[in-house]
């Protein structure tokens, strides 16, 4: 007789329905997942008070080579966090109590950088969003798939090491907003370092795209600091500050008597970044006869500066920025197209931090240590209803809006820690009152249609669906009450497919 799975429970030894069994879970090959070897120093906490499942998930991920800690209670999760440090905890919350909001809360306030996964007896829409919203990596909702968990663990593992690996590459002199590190850990950033890390040693053009503050100055830097030229200058222009008429000559130099208040040669920043990188900040604000000349230098690699007869080759990596949609501007005949295909080779795409709500602990952790540090104070953290409260705001300015929050914060605060009240009334006000129509419908103050308003919203319930339902396609398509073929398509609308963990038919 074939046994009875009962619900809300890891999938025993003896079950044999067709779905992999936990103790294939280290024997398993077949993943879609990178099948990378467990770091011997990579250590997890496993948190559920069932104890037959505490029990196959200790034995299992030991099997696989990682360190790990079982225990049954929270206290005992908080008593092990104290004495030892752990790269990733999987834990049996309730999200949707009290209790287990504030455990949560109380570990990404005090070890931000220990990624978390719930994995807990039942699951809901709600309870993923909300788990999602308080920090947690992702909300595996039991049965739990062999398969699946392992590689969940392991892309939980990689991005940790890439924030280790980001942090590395610090220099003086990072900017904005004194970064001295790309600090992320979740999804979206993850897929940004190994971009990264793809394109770096390479010779290709880059294009960053991203929202104003998400930290586009700092990914050039960091793939500078990367590749072969990492020796040599990093030179960073913004196109909006500067005035058409003097763009090209700040770019290109120029001679004596080329125009107007031209009394000296000058040599241009392509000069100066010559055997290293120049970055092209807010290209869309360049104007026809510059994108002209920009044209040239990335193909032929050449060009003259103004007044003068004399070519000289550009032995420069190119890397472009810019927080508007370049196609847009294509489309509207304000952006060269030709110019538009030969920058967009490799497209880097940076989250807003409204995208990225899990790693707002980690990111205000950093600033505070960073300000009270300069402000010679000694701060232990953030209240509860504090970091709350910063995970429910919108952040129009991403992360440079977020850097002067908290700087704000530790310069008024007379605690120590940072509450509520310590931070901008304005925002403050937007979380505590009627939903706003900014934090409702994506809505950023640009123009845009109720269509594309509407979007992120119906984007972020699919994820959250998908997630709950284990990426069943069938159980989130009933759960939503829509058919297959409409998540179908709605999935590859927003790319939801390609975020897939594991490539397979529901």
């Amino acid at each position: 007789m074939r046994p009875v799975r009962k619900p809300g429970n890891v999938v025993r030894p003896e079950d044999v329905d067709g779905v992999a069994s936990i103790n294939t879970f280290a024997r398993t090959r077949n993943s879609s997942y990178p099948q990378d070897s467990p770091g011997p120093t990579h250590r997890i906490l496993v948190l559920d008070e069932d104890a037959i499942v505490l029990s196959t998930l200790e034995r299992m991920l030991r099997d696989t080579g990682y360190g790990v800690a079982a225990v049954a209670r929270p206290s005992e999760a908080l008593q092990a966090l104290e004495k030892s440090e752990f790269d990733l905890i999987l834990a049996d919350l309730q999200i949707e109590t009290e209790a287990g909001c504030e455990v949560l809360q109380n570990w990404r306030q005090r070890w931000p950088a220990t990624e978390v996964i719930l994995i807990p007896r039942y699951g809901s829409i709600e309870a993923a969003v909300k788990a999602v919203r308080l920090g947690a990596l992702d909300y595996l909702p039991k049965p739990l798939r062999a398969e699946h968990l392992r590689g969940v663990v392991q892309a939980a593992l990689r991005q940790r090491e890439h924030t280790r690996q980001a942090r590395s590459l610090a220099r003086p002199d990072d900017q904005p907003c004194n970064l001295h590190s790309v600090i992320g850990s979740t999804h979206q950033m993850q897929r940004v370092f190994d971009l990264i890390e793809a394109v770096a040693e390479s010779t290709a053009t880059v294009l960053i795209h991203g929202e104003t503050g998400t930290g586009k100055s700092l990914i050039a830097r960091v793939i500078h600091s990367l590749c072969s030229r990492r020796d040599g200058p990093f030179i960073e222009v913004s196109c909006g500050a500067i005035p058409e008429t003097l763009l090209a000559s700040e770019l290109f130099g120029h001679t004596r008597g080329a125009f107007t208040g031209a009394v000296a040669d000058k040599d241009g920043k392509f000069r100066a970044a010559q055997g290293g990188t120049i970055l092209l900040d807010e290209i869309s604000c360049a104007p026809p006869s510059l994108q002209m000349k920009l044209l040239r230098v990335l193909q032929e690699r050449q060009f003259e500066p103004l007044g003068s007869n004399r070519t000289l080759t550009a032995d420069v990596r190119v890397i472009l920025a810019t927080n508007v949609s370049l196609q847009k501007e294509v489309e509207a005949g304000r952006f060269r197209a030709d110019l538009f295909y030969r920058i967009n080779v490799v497209n880097v795409e940076l989250p807003p931090l409204r995208e990225r709500l899990g790693d707002i602990p980690l990111l205000a952790t950093h600033f505070l240590q960073h300000y009270a540090a300069k402000s010679h104070k000694r701060l232990t953290g953030f209240s509860d209803e504090a970091l709350a409260t910063m995970q429910r705001y919108y952040w129009p300015g991403n992360v440079r809006e977020l850097a002067n929050c908290i700087e704000r914060a530790v310069v008024l605060t007379r605690h120590e820690q940072v509450l509520k009240s310590d931070l901008p009334p304005a925002l403050v006000q937007a979380v505590d009152g009627d939903t706003p129509l900014h934090l409702a419908a994506g809505f950023t103050g640009s123009a845009m249609t109720l269509k594309e308003a509407l979007a992120e919203p119906e984007r972020r319930i699919l994820l959250a669906a998908l997630r709950a339902n284990n990426w069943n396609r069938i159980q989130t398509a009933e759960m939503l009450n829509i058919n297959r073929t409409t998540l179908y398509k709605k999935m590859k609308r927003y790319r939801l497919d390609e975020a897939e963990p594991e490539r397979r038919e529901a």
